[in-house]
């Protein structure tokens, strides 16, 4: 297992297209992989069984909210989106408004849909380091279409909240975190995770 990502920088002449990089995500379907918006991809290990299980969780409770409240579908870690800037992430949990995804094509929707949502949940691992999160997390938040955003620091306890053209917000040990007026009704209790 890899204990950081594994970066792998190609030539400008070697740049995978879109739909190269597509196939070659779906021909290593074991692995997580991203690619930021200067063509160097990502390669990281599947996580451990504590942080896949919190991992779960956190999607779980965010599925279960999403299918009460009808407004946006809600996505796992293992989806990827095409960000504006053509990077592609793809956060340990999400949600998209429904008028949102309804306005893509039905083959924007099977591949990296090229969309950022309007809520993303990234959850550190013990092997992560925490600024290339933060960076990740700020790298949303540049993105058309995003709300909230949430980087859960179980090493630390603590919950980064960012929001579009605001700064970075730390909860220290909560029990919950809200969706706010973004995901009304939504709460994250934090002790499944």
């Amino acid at each position: 297992m890899l204990s950081s990502p594994l970066v792998v920088q190609f030539p400008a002449s070697m740049q995978m297209t879109d739909e190269q990089f597509f196939e070659f995500c779906q021909v290593n379907r074991d692995l997580r992989i991203e690619r930021n918006q200067f063509g160097e991809i990502s390669i990281m290990s599947p996580t451990g069984s504590q942080t896949g299980n919190r991992d779960a969780r956190i999607t779980q409770q965010l599925m279960n909210w999403a299918d009460e409240d009808q407004t946006g579908i809600a996505f796992s870690s293992s989806t990827g989106f095409k960000l504006s800037t053509g990077a592609e992430r793809s956060p340990d949990a999400s949600w998209i408004q429904l008028s949102r995804w309804n306005a893509l094509s039905p083959e924007q929707q099977q591949r990296f849909a090229p969309i950022c949502p309007d809520f993303v949940v990234e959850l550190r691992s013990p092997s992560d380091k925490l600024q290339p999160l933060k960076e990740k997390m700020e790298e949303y938040m540049r993105e058309p279409g995003i709300q909230l955003a949430l980087l859960i620091d179980r090493k630390q306890r603590r919950v980064y909240i960012y929001r579009p053209g605001v700064a970075e917000e730390c909860l220290e040990n909560p029990a919950t975190v809200s969706g706010e007026l973004v995901l009304p009704g939504f709460i994250l209790n934090m002790s499944k995770i």
